[in-house]
């Protein structure tokens, strides 16, 4: 459906264009989606952020997510978790595994932008079971934006039917009933490194600066 993640930002930007020149906050969900939030924010005359959420692995399959937990600890538990042999114990060790990742990407990226009263635009280069956006959606709407919108190139229709309900407007391009990863919908699906999501953040925000 896309060749690769600029393909699926520019496309995202198109269907985002009401919002061109109203200076929405866009925030990406590192890694994978900050390269298309910077394409995003660029086409939108916006500005870029991430917003820091962790999913929480399943114990037999680290790829599958189980929930996930934003900065503040607050934590997103499936209800098929139990199901995955990821009982309570296990949900607390993993917890406190990705809080400590977390702290290191805060220290290590450009200092958090206040989306109070603004438009927040969260974007993720696409959702499996959702977790991490749910995670991101609840952090964002806790720091009262005026509106925050939900952006991904593509999801499955019961993931984004639950996702929908915690956003003022979700925008998805493409809903297939057959999905067993994000990365089947890209020609070219590389991993994104920490070093280029620093470096797209600080080019950003030194541009904000002039």
């Amino acid at each position: 459906m896309f060749s690769d993640r600029s393909d699926a930002a520019r496309k995202l930007a198109k269907a985002l264009v009401k919002y061109k020149g109203k200076h929405p906050l866009v925030l990406a969900i590192p890694r994978g989606a900050v390269p298309m939030g910077q394409i995003i924010a660029e086409e939108l005359q916006g500005e870029l952020d991430v917003v820091l959420v962790r999913k929480l692995r399943s114990p037999y399959s680290p790829e599958f997510a189980v929930g996930s937990v934003d900065e503040t600890g607050w934590s997103y538990v499936a209800d098929y978790a139990a199901r995955e042999g990821a009982g309570p114990e296990y949900i607390e060790r993993e917890k406190q595994i990705q809080l400590e990742i977390l702290a290191q990407r805060r220290a290590k990226y450009t200092p958090p932008v206040d989306p109070e009263g603004r438009i927040a635009i969260v974007v993720d280069d696409g959702l499996a079971t959702g977790s991490t956006m749910i995670s991101a959606l609840h952090a964002l709407r806790s720091k009262h934006p005026a509106v925050l919108v939900c952006a991904v190139p593509v999801s499955p229709p019961d993931t984004l039917e639950k996702v929908k309900k915690l956003a003022d407007e979700t925008v998805c391009l493409e809903t297939p009933e057959y999905f067993q990863a994000v990365g089947q919908f890209y020609g070219s699906f590389p991993q994104v490194e920490d070093e280029e999501v620093m470096t797209i953040l600080k080019k950003f925000h030194e541009k904000q600066l002039r």
